[in-house]
């Protein structure tokens, strides 16, 4: 019994282990991205916020702009 939690351990370890080199190599690919576009004339920073509010829903996404909107008159930058 014990030998066959082990192989079950050693199963999930070698899986995350693949899956976390598999994650590493996204993230360069999207480093990549990111570089391309600045290559080519765009603003890294912009298009990190662009993607993030893509994720975001609708309705959360338009609470938080009419928060920023409020929050900016209030100090005046609006």
């Amino acid at each position: 019994m014990a030998e066959a939690t082990d192989d079950r351990l050693r199963l999930l370890i070698e899986r995350i282990e693949r899956l976390e080199e598999e994650k590493k190599g996204i993230a360069d690919d999207i480093k990549d991205v990111y570089a391309e576009g600045k290559a080519v004339g765009y603003d890294g920073k912009i298009m990190r916020q662009i993607v993030r509010l893509r994720k975001m829903k609708p309705d959360d996404r338009a609470e938080m702009e009419m928060l920023l909107d409020t929050y900016k008159a209030a100090l005046g930058l609006g």
